[in-house]
């Protein structure tokens, strides 16, 4: 009896084994599917981004906090706080994005969850039920009577002792199977621990997106009552308007006329060291017996490009390095944010007035530092109406321009290093305070945001 029972034992095992290597591939379908709908969808950033993102967003909050404060102390809405009001809208809808796409991952994490526990829960049951078996086999010989009627039955001493060893095994297989069982419990417990605290979490974000959304509607509402008050004040605005115009007409105007001398100069310069680099070459020359050239012309050669600044090596090996560092230079000002970009733009108020920016407006904090993007030579500090002090600094064949400043503690021919301090920038009458930084290449104007660090 017992021989028998052991025959349908060991059949069984392997029964088993076929049995768990036919279900490994069908956990395989959901990976697939899951690939294939990945190339459609856009690129989503990691969580690491998203963690960065999240400071990235509560920082810059923080900071239109403490600007928009210093705004709002004027009683009359003003331009600045406008900009500092969408500021925040902005950073806002990017902390929304955020969330959503934190809640999108825990959507995913929250289905490998769930399968899981599917797989263990159905992994646990056969377990349990093959475990039942093989107790019920077991139990049909737990007699020793016939655990001994099994052993002297064999024909001979080997088999006897291939039956006590096949008794052993019996047994541990059993116990291997209770381990399977404990483990895969455990295994169980910690997903759906895993799962209900998915589970809270998201539903965290979602109280926590649902707030946000109501700020988003309150800023909103906030920009439109700033926008209502600017427009009661329309002919103060377009005076505003006009001023700036002929601040920056003067501006253009000084910058084109101190880039035309520095090119005069330097081509200037450059002719001179021509002609003693020849008078040196005819002396050395004459020194040697060598006969010297009489057809030299009296006038100087003309520039090669009279746009272009003529570069010494030294001015070379700047312009190089200045060009190289594109993207990478840090802010003129530590705090603050971009208040109105580079090119044309329609004014937030006055209908069909276009504003057309040289540079970036960066509006940060009363009495920010303000400090040089790149080492180079002081070649202009100047005063505007409306532009207040400027401070232009020559980088080999390329100029950074920075107004607006309320002081400035650098003189003309000065050298300066990078993220030396400049001077500080101006507040106006409303409380904005608001740097005009800009770049240029010989004549040409540049959209400098492509040269700063990205915030």
């Amino acid at each position: 009896m017992l021989g028998s029972l052991g025959v349908d034992a060991q059949q069984k095992q392997p029964t088993r084994a076929k049995t768990t290597i036919k279900k490994a591939p069908v956990k395989k379908a959901p990976a697939k599917a899951a690939v294939k709908k990945s190339p459609a969808k856009t690129p989503v950033k990691s969580k690491a981004q998203l963690e960065r993102e999240k400071r990235e967003n509560l920082r810059r909050i923080q900071e239109a906090n403490r600007i928009l404060e210093q705004t709002a102390q004027k009683k009359q809405a003003s331009l600045g706080q406008l900009n500092v009001i969408k500021e925040k809208i902005t950073v806002q809808k990017g902390m929304i994005r955020n969330i959503s796409s934190e809640i999108n991952y825990l959507n995913k994490d929250l289905s490998a969850t769930e399968e899981k526990v599917g797989e263990t829960q159905m992994n646990l049951a056969r377990l349990k039920e093959e475990y039942a078996q093989l107790i019920y086999a077991a139990s049909k010989s737990s007699n020793s009577y016939n655990k001994l009627m099994f052993l002297f039955a064999s024909k001979s001493f080997n088999q006897m002792m291939r039956r006590m060893s096949y008794l052993r095994q019996y047994t541990e297989a059993r116990k291997k199977q209770a381990a399977a069982i404990e483990r895969t419990q455990q295994n169980l417990s910690q997903h759906l621990s895993t799962l209900t605290s998915q589970k809270q979490k998201k539903k965290s974000l979602l109280d926590v997106q649902l707030q946000e959304n109501k700020n988003l509607l309150s800023m909103r509402d906030e920009q439109d009552q700033v926008v209502q008050q600017l427009s009661l004040q329309e002919q103060s605005l377009k005076q505003e308007v006009e001023k700036r115009q002929k601040a920056v007409q003067q501006l253009d105007r000084l910058i084109e006329n101190i880039v035309r001398e520095e090119i005069a100069r330097a081509a200037r310069a450059a002719e001179a060291a021509a002609r003693a680099k020849a008078a040196r070459e005819a002396a050395a020359a004459a020194k040697a017996g060598k006969p010297v050239p009489t057809d030299t012309d009296d006038e100087p050669a003309a520039p090669r490009s009279s746009n272009k600044v003529a570069l010494t090596p030294e001015g070379e090996l700047v312009s190089s390095n200045f060009a190289g560092n594109k993207g990478k230079f840090a802010w003129p000002v530590e705090r603050g944010f971009i208040s109105q970009r580079f090119g044309r733009h329609a004014h937030p108020v006055l209908k069909g007035v276009v504003i057309e920016n040289r540079g970036l407006d960066i509006q940060t904090g009363a009495n920010e530092k303000v400090r040089t993007i790149f080492g180079g030579k002081v070649l202009a500090v100047q005063t505007i109406p409306g532009m207040n002090n400027i401070v232009m600094i020559q980088h080999g064949e390329y100029f950074t321009v920075y107004a607006k400043l309320r002081s400035v503690n650098v003189s003309e021919g000065q050298q300066l290093d990078a993220k030396d301090v400049i001077g500080t920038v101006y507040t106006d009458q409303e409380g904005t305070s608001e740097l005009q930084f800009q770049i240029w290449k010989n004549q040409t104007n540049l959209n400098p945001e492509g040269w700063l660090l990205r915030k």
